[in-house]
C-alpha cells in the first residue's frame, strides 16, 4: 500500500443540505465546515439512495442500491453475506471502525441458520455492518434497536449525571421555568436548554471518542466512521446553543396552496399524517428550527475541535475527510415533517470531500454540480486505500475524476436514483394499498425529477423552472411533460433491468469463461472429427 493513508468519514444524522453556510444558509454560520470545503470539493447535487436512516445507511455502507442489499426500511436486517465496505477494507489490511450510529440491524436468523456465533469476530462484523465497533451508539435510548444502556450513559454517571436513563432524563430533556423536567420528545420544549453541561452532551462525547480511536489506532491504515446522532430528533440542545437562534432566523416555509390541494394519493396521505400536520404549524417551526440550528452549530464547533487536533497530530496530511448526512429533514417545507418523500429537503444531502493527495490540488475549493450518489463514497474510499475496483459488487462510482480533474469525464452519470418502501408507514394504511405496491422510486437528471408511484400516477418536477419543487407536473397533458415522463420512466426501467445481485464472479472471470463449457462437457458435437477440429487432439484423449 505504500505510505499509510486514513479516512475520516463523518455523517450527521438528518442534516439538511442547505443548513450550512457554505451551502447558502443566511443565518447559520459553520466556519469549520466551510473551511473544509475550501480545502476540498463541495458537491451541490449529492443524493442518498433512500430518504430514511436504515436503508440510506445500508446503501452507503455497501455501495449498493436498496433493491440490491434488501434493506428497504428501518429495522430490516442486512442479510448475512451482503458484502460491506468494512469487509472490502479488511481484505486489504485497513481497520474499519465505527464511532457512533449505523442503524444496522443484525440478521440473527441468518447467523443462527449458518451456525455463526454472534459473539465471534465474524459475528460481530456481521452485526456491525462490517465495522469494528470502537463505540456503537444509535441513540434513542432506551427504545433504540441496539443497546438500552450504552457506554454514554455509564460515562455520564461517572461524570455525576446520576439517573436511571441519563440520555433521556438529561441529554434529551430540559428544565422549564417552574423547575419541571420536560422531555425533548415533545416539540413544545425544543426551546429549553438540555439539562446537561454542553461538554457532556452527545456531540462532544462522540467527537472525543473519535479522537480516542485515532489516538490509539497505531500504524495500520484505518477508516473511522464518525457518525453523529444529531441533529436528528429529539430536537433539544444544551446551552449556549439553545439560545443562539430565534424565530427571526427561521426561513419561510417552502410550500404552496397548490401542494396542499394535491390529488396524489401518496403525497396527500403524508401531508395528512400527524407529523406533517404538526410541522405545518408556524408555532412548531418557530420552536423547533432554532433548536435544530443550534444542534448543527454545535456539530460545526466540534469540527473545529476535531480538525485542530488532527492538524496538531499531522493527520490532515494523509487523511481523506468526507462530511455528509444520511438524509434531510422537511421541517415544514411542502407541508411535511420528517423525511419520507423525495423533495430535495429530504433526499439531497451536503457532501464535502477533502483529499490530501497532490492530485487533488487542482480542485481545492471547487464546487461541483454533477450528480453524485452516496453509494459513490464506498468505491472512493476503497480506491484511496489502493484497493481494486469491484464493479460486480459495488454499484457506486469512485469520485476521483471529480476530486482531481477540472472537467468531469463524459461518461459521468446522467441520473441519480433513490428508492422508498412505505409498506410499514401510516400512509399505506390511509391509502389501503397492498404492501407489495407501497413503493416509490425517484430518478432525476440535470433538469427533471421523476417519481414512480406504484399503482398511481407519477410525479414530475422541473428543477430549472421550479427549483423549490412546488408544482407537480405528473398529470400535465403538455406534450413536453408527457415526453419527459416517458423518457425518465424508460431510464428507470433500464436501471431496473441491470444486474443487481450477480456479485459472486468478477467481470474478468465471466469474460474468461464466455463461450466455454465446463471441462468434460460436450454439447452439439456430431462426431470425433468435429471435436478434433476444435481441440486439436483425438477424442479419446479428452479430459
Amino acid at each position: 500500500m505504500g505510505e499509510a493513508r486514513n479516512v475520516l468519514w463523518i455523517m450527521a444524522d438528518q442534516l439538511r443540505w442547505d443548513y450550512l453556510s457554505c451551502y447558502g444558509h443566511p443565518h447559520l454560520h459553520t466556519p469549520h465546515l466551510d473551511r473544509l470545503a475550501e480545502r476540498g470539493v463541495r458537491f451541490t447535487n449529492a443524493y442518498v439512495q433512500s430518504p430514511f436512516c436504515g436503508p440510506s445507511r445500508m446503501s452507503s455502507y455497501t455501495g449498493r442500491y436498496c433493491r440490491s442489499h434488501g434493506v428497504t426500511w428501518n429495522g430490516f436486517p442486512l442479510r448475512v453475506g451482503e458484502p460491506t465496505l468494512g469487509d472490502h477494507l479488511r481484505d486489504i489490511g485497513v481497520t474499519p471502525a465505527i464511532v457512533g450510529k449505523t442503524h444496522m440491524i443484525a440478521d440473527t436468523r441468518g447467523m443462527e441458520w449458518l451456525g455463526i456465533d454472534p459473539g465471534s469476530a465474524i459475528g460481530i462484523h456481521i452485526a456491525e455492518c462490517g465495522f469494528e465497533p470502537f463505540e456503537r451508539d444509535d441513540g434513542l435510548h432506551p427504545y433504540g434497536p441496539i443497546d438500552p444502556d450504552p457506554d454514554y450513559n455509564d460515562w455520564l454517571r461517572e461524570h455525576g449525571v446520576n439517573a436511571a436513563n441519563p440520555w433521556e432524563e438529561h441529554a434529551n430533556a430540559g428544565i422549564d421555568e417552574d423547575g419541571e423536567t420536560r422531555s425533548g420528545w415533545l416539540l413544545k420544549y425544543a426551546n429549553l436548554a438540555a439539562n446537561i453541561d454542553e461538554e457532556l452532551s452527545e456531540t462532544p462525547y462522540m467527537t472525543g471518542r473519535a479522537i480516542d480511536f485515532m489516538d490509539q489506532a497505531g500504524d495500520r491504515p484505518w477508516l473511522c466512521h464518525l457518525s453523529y446522532i444529531k441533529p436528528h430528533w429529539p430536537y433539544i440542545v444544551p446551552a449556549p446553543y439553545h439560545a443562539m437562534y430565534g424565530a427571526e432566523h427561521v426561513l419561510p416555509a417552502v410550500r404552496s396552496d397548490e401542494e396542499r390541494a394535491t390529488d396524489h394519493p401518496v403525497f396527500r396521505a403524508y401531508i395528512e399524517s400527524r407529523v406533517c400536520r404538526t410541522f405545518s404549524r408556524d408555532e412548531v417551526r418557530e420552536r423547533v428550527i432554532p433548536a435544530y440550528m443550534g444542534l448543527v452549530k454545535q456539530i460545526d464547533d466540534q469540527m473545529g475541535r476535531l480538525f485542530a487536533w488532527m492538524e496538531e497530530k499531522g493527520l490532515m496530511e494523509n487523511t481523506m475527510i468526507a462530511f455528509t448526512s444520511d438524509h434531510g429533514d422537511y421541517l415544514g417545507d411542502h407541508w411535511m415533517g420528517e423525511k419520507d418523500l423525495f423533495h430535495d429537503a429530504s433526499v439531497k444531502v451536503p457532501l464535502i470531500v477533502y483529499d490530501p493527495r497532490e492530485e487533488a490540488d487542482a480542485t481545492r475549493g471547487r464546487v461541483r454540480d454533477e450528480l453524485v450518489e452516496c453509494i459513490d463514497l464506498a468505491p472512493t474510499f476503497l480506491r484511496y486505500f489502493g484497493g481494486r475496483d469491484l464493479p460486480h459488487i459495488i454499484e457506486g462510482r469512485a469520485l476521483d475524476p471529480l476530486l482531481h480533474a477540472a472537467e468531469a469525464p463524459g461518461s459521468w452519470r446522467r441520473y441519480a436514483i433513490a428508492e422508498y418502501d412505505y409498506a410499514t408507514r401510516p400512509a399505506r394504511a390511509a391509502i389501503g394499498n397492498p404492501q407489495e405496491d407501497a413503493r416509490l422510486l425517484m430518478i432525476r437528471d440535470e433538469r427533471w425529477k421523476y417519481i414512480h408511484a406504484e399503482g398511481f400516477r407519477p410525479m414530475l418536477f422541473d428543477l430549472r423552472e421550479d427549483p423549490d419543487e412546488l408544482r407537480d407536473l405528473g398529470a400535465s397533458a403538455a406534450r413536453e411533460h408527457v415526453e419527459i415522463r416517458a423518457r425518465l420512466h424508460e431510464a428507470l426501467f433500464a436501471w431496473a433491468r441491470q444486474h443487481h445481485c450477480r456479485i459472486t464472479l468478477e467481470p474478468e472471470t465471466i469474460e474468461r469463461i464466455t463461450g466455454k463449457e465446463p471441462p468434460g462437457i460436450l454439447i452439439g458435437y456430431w462426431d470425433e472429427a468435429e471435436y478434433e477440429a476444435d481441440f486439436g487432439k483425438p477424442f479419446a484423449e479428452r479430459p
